[in-house]
């Protein structure tokens, strides 16, 4: 099976999200992954991303409206978690009417104090319940064709579930009939943070991997730092993946150099997997 491959909209320059389409297919690259914060929300995004395919061949494949409640699924607050819930449901029905994915965490923000020394926090089990009952009410917001995926992040980024084994757990104390349209994101940049074997992780989480986040050690563009792509990429072979792998990383260098290499880089270490 061929890689699909899907660049983020701001990493390429474009005055509407047609234009950006445009330049990231010539690029090399058939999905994008849209991300708008709140406030600058309008219908006529909306309505571009739905003719998005077929005026330039790249599928909006992922979206995700961000700041305000963005990452406070988790907050103590119940009132700011109320309103983060309202948030996060507003992706999904953009979501369900593109066909995309869109994504939800723990919690997103930078940890304060760092925990430099507490990795593989768990939760108490309150909070899994809590968490597990927002998982539920999200998850029954979502439609076939179109999914809410949960990704982990690293421990500078989120308090729990930094590992996929975490997520993983998540959803299998959801309700199955809530976790059809649901799984994970597997972020190449975050495993390698908090992930002891890569590969191994991938193939632990198995089927629920249905979108992958591409950024190298250093979160720069794939083949600028020490990632072994090649036994990631095997591992997601070997699991059945078929979803978009998607450019969320910095571009060292002109875009339009670095992402057409960084494209025959993946496929070429793909194909070799």
């Amino acid at each position: 099976m061929d890689i699909k491959l899907s660049c983020t909209a701001n990493m390429v320059p474009g005055k509407t999200l047609t234009e950006k389409a445009h330049t990231v297919r010539k690029l090399g690259y058939t999905g994008m992954a849209i991300f708008v914060d709140a406030p600058d929300w309008k219908d006529e995004l909306l309505d571009e991303m739905l003719q998005m395919e077929e005026k330039t061949g790249v599928k909006p494949c992922e979206f995700v409206l961000t700041a305000g409640y963005y990452g406070h699924l988790m907050n103590k607050d119940p009132e700011i978690r109320k309103q983060a819930l309202v948030a996060y449901k507003q992706s999904i029905e953009i979501a369900n009417k593109i066909g995309a994915i869109t994504e939800m965490e723990y919690e997103y923000r930078t940890q304060d104090p760092l925990p430099l020394f507490e990795p593989y926090q768990q939760m108490p089990e309150e909070e899994k319940e809590l968490y597990v009952s927002i998982v539920n009410e999200l998850g029954a917001c979502v439609k076939p064709g179109a999914a809410m995926l949960i990704e982990s992040c690293n421990r500078y980024e989120t308090k729990y579930m930094t590992r996929l084994c975490d997520c993983v757990e998540m959803l299998e104390r959801a309700d199955p009939e809530v976790t059809k349209n649901m799984g994970l994101i597997a972020d190449f940049f975050h495993l390698q943070i908090e992930e002891v074997d890569v590969a191994q992780a991938i193939r632990d989480a198995g089927k629920w991997i249905r979108h992958v986040h591409l950024g190298d050690s250093n979160r720069l563009a794939p083949g600028y730092g020490h990632t072994d792509w090649k036994s990631g990429f095997a591992a997601l072979k070997e699991i059945g993946f078929n979803g978009y792998m998607n450019l969320e990383c910095g571009v060292p260098g002109p875009y339009d150099v670095v992402l057409p290499q960084v494209a025959e880089f993946l496929k070429k270490v793909y194909e070799n997997a």
